[in-house]
């Protein structure tokens, strides 16, 4: 089980590939020349950036403003991924930690478990971001693992632009929600017409 450990980044960063509608999320992570690249669902992007946020306002309340001096890299990081962008595994699992002696936030991505996705449909919980509050000790042996420690600066930042990844997308459905296709939303709230003025 490779863990891929970055503590600190130089850089970690939520992005997309491809058009709105047909994107693909990753988490990238880069520090000491080397370039780790994991494939997640948006729905986890936006829990984990509403959870980081979660956790340092908790952290706040209990032990006081932890962000320190916050350094450029803490600003929000609007630059592209890095290049190359190749897939070292898909996330199925996160957790998210506080560790309060370096005063630092910890972040988990775990490989996605195959058989437990195909199994009984344990995959569709993993990928809409369900478990992701408890920070996991016990990974099993076989899965793969990013492992990234980030200052609560870097962390608010890092929350910040993965909110605008995720808000980046189609715009939503005014009536239903639901992401406009730019080939055409057929829209259940319509019921067959098309309201005056939209």
């Amino acid at each position: 089980m490779p863990v891929f450990q970055y503590d600190p980044p130089e850089r970690f960063v939520a992005g997309t590939v491809g058009q709105p509608g047909e994107r693909t999320f990753f988490l990238q992570a880069t520090g000491g020349g080397r370039i780790t690249s994991v494939v997640l669902e948006k729905a986890q992007v936006a829990a984990l950036a509403e959870r980081v946020e979660e956790l340092l306002e908790e952290v706040r309340q209990r032990f006081g403003e932890q962000t320190g001096e916050p350094t450029e890299q803490d600003e929000i990081d609007d630059a592209p991924l890095e290049q190359p962008i190749e897939e070292d595994f898909r996330v199925g699992t996160m957790a998210l930690a506080w560790d309060a002696d370096s005063g630092r936030v910890i972040i988990e991505a775990q490989q996605l478990d195959e058989s437990a996705a195909e199994g009984e449909g344990e995959g569709e919980a993993e990928a809409e971001g369900e478990e992701i509050e408890v920070f996991a000790e016990d990974v099993p042996e076989a899965r793969d693992v990013l492992r990234v420690h980030l200052t609560p600066s870097a962390a608010r930042a890092f929350a910040g632009r993965a909110m605008k990844v995720v808000a980046a997308g189609r715009p939503n459905c005014p009536l239903c929600g639901q992401p406009l296709d730019p080939n055409g939303h057929i829209c259940p709230r319509q019921n067959g017409y098309k309201p005056i003025g939209l």
